[in-house]
């Protein structure tokens, strides 16, 4: 990489940039477009840095939108886009290892870069200049290092957020962390506890959903995670002796994260899906380890978790129903299926499947070519009873509480139970699920509860 090399601009940043030069002022694309660019991955979005002042950069375009004019941000709308156009800064101090308690415009771009975060992410470009590069971030993009600019200690204090963002920045992009800043991270890990939980949440979820969500033991190691996830501090802490298993807890689960596809729901489930083992762990006569009962409490935990760290109810529902049910093993039949898919709940399919098999995976190789050929019995099953549209809930019946009201049945508990009734039928024989014979059974039911 040289200072010469080429970022493909988008046309309306160019625009932008080349207004801004026009008339007399600096600009460039910032950031992580920039690092983006140079690892010859699609940026995300285009951040614009510039010596003019927010009123200066509303003065030149036609719309613009005050976005962070406290922090000297406008966004130019263009195209139905919006391009962020932040004036050189100087933050002051930060109190609260979150914000700066002032912000001063800068004079120079080099003042700007320096109070930003990482080196790869303390770049500029233009195309009149090429990369302006003040603290070797290329020569940390060829390594693969993840090192903040200047002083580590100082950038943590002043935005604690920026370790997990170092982490989360190790994963999306398969590096390591520099030594000082990893050192600095352990000594501040603390001040994490200043963050609010929104903004930890939104990093984690980065993290998992990340090319190398692995990395979160990094997050341990530094001491990060003690203070937002102590729960995955206890599993990397507790062993599994178990002939099916050849990690701690914590290990196994970071492997079946890895072994699932970059989904948010899929991969925070298979991080919280053993949440529980540590609490439930007990060692029989043998020396050998068991876990009675972590699915249902795992879920319990898990939703309490992810209320903790602020996750919409959706996803907390869908996270925790996986947790429940990851070691769910029903009969391999077709009957056993359906009813396991009536109990378990359609929407937890196909996401089920991936679930238990990164799970299996994750485990020692006892007994794995079992297991997972039992995965693909459950799953072939559930593929034939979804394909012909098999009855698995009462909505799903012939008939509805109005035709059995009509067949003379009095409205109230009674429908409920007979509808109930009448589901058990259809899921032992789909068959049955026809109006009339439905009918006729529900005339049966009627007769022996009156006889």
């Amino acid at each position: 990489m040289n200072g010469r090399m080429q970022v493909e601009l988008p046309r309306q940043v160019k625009r932008i940039i080349e207004t801004l030069e026009r008339q007399g002022f600096e600009a460039y694309a910032v950031g992580g477009c920039v690092r983006d660019s140079l690892l010859g991955r699609v940026p995300q979005d285009w951040d614009i840095t510039t010596s003019a002042t927010p009123a200066q950069v509303k003065a030149l375009f036609e719309r613009t939108v005050d976005t962070g004019i406290r922090h000297g941000t406008v966004t130019v709308l263009m195209e139905r886009a919006g391009y962020e156009v932040t004036t050189y800064r100087i933050d002051g101090e930060y109190e609260d290892a979150r914000h700066p308690k002032e912000v001063w415009f800068a004079g120079t771009l080099t003042e700007d870069l320096k109070r930003r975060d990482f080196t790869i992410n303390a770049m500029a470009y233009n195309e009149r200049c090429g990369i302006v590069d003040a603290f070797d971030g290329m020569g940390d993009l060829e390594r693969g290092v993840v090192r903040c600019v200047g002083n580590s200690e100082e950038r943590f204090a002043e935005d604690a957020l920026r370790m997990l963002r170092a982490v989360r920045f190790a994963a999306q992009l398969g590096f390591s962390v520099d030594r000082r800043t990893g050192e600095a991270m352990e000594r501040l890990s603390g001040n994490l506890a200043k963050v609010s939980a929104e903004r930890i949440q939104a990093e984690l979820v980065k993290l998992l959903t990340s090319e190398h969500p692995g990395r979160i033991r990094l997050a341990y190691e530094k001491g990060l995670t003690r203070v937002f996830l102590p729960e995955f501090d206890r599993m990397m802490e507790t062993p599994q002796n178990n002939p099916h298993h050849c990690y701690t807890v914590g290990e196994h689960t970071i492997h079946a994260v890895e072994g699932v596809p970059a989904d948010r729901v899929l991969r925070l489930a298979m991080l919280l899906h053993d949440v529980a083992k540590p609490a439930c762990r007990t060692t029989d006569e043998k020396g050998v380890d068991h876990f009675f009962g972590h699915q249902e409490l795992g879920a319990k935990q898990a939703q309490e978790i992810l209320r903790r760290l602020k996750f919409d109810n959706d996803t907390t529902e869908r996270v925790c129903r996986l947790v429940r049910w990851h070691d769910d093993n029903p009969e391999p039949t077709e009957r056993g299926i359906r009813r396991a898919i009536h109990h378990i709940g359609t929407e937890q399919y196909p996401a089920l499947f991936a679930v238990k098999r990164a799970d299996a995976m994750a485990q020692s190789g006892y007994r794995r070519g079992e297991k997972l050929a039992y995965i693909d019995a459950y799953e072939a099953q559930y593929e034939t009873i979804m394909e012909q549209k098999q009855c698995l809930s009462v909505r799903e019946l012939a008939v509805n509480g109005s035709d059995l009201i009509a067949a003379g049945m009095r409205p109230g508990r009674e429908i409920g139970v007979a509808l109930q009734r009448l589901l058990n039928e259809v899921l032992e024989d789909p068959a049955k699920n026809r109006k009339e014979q439905l009918l006729a059974l529900a005339a049966a039911f009627r007769e022996k509860n009156e006889s």
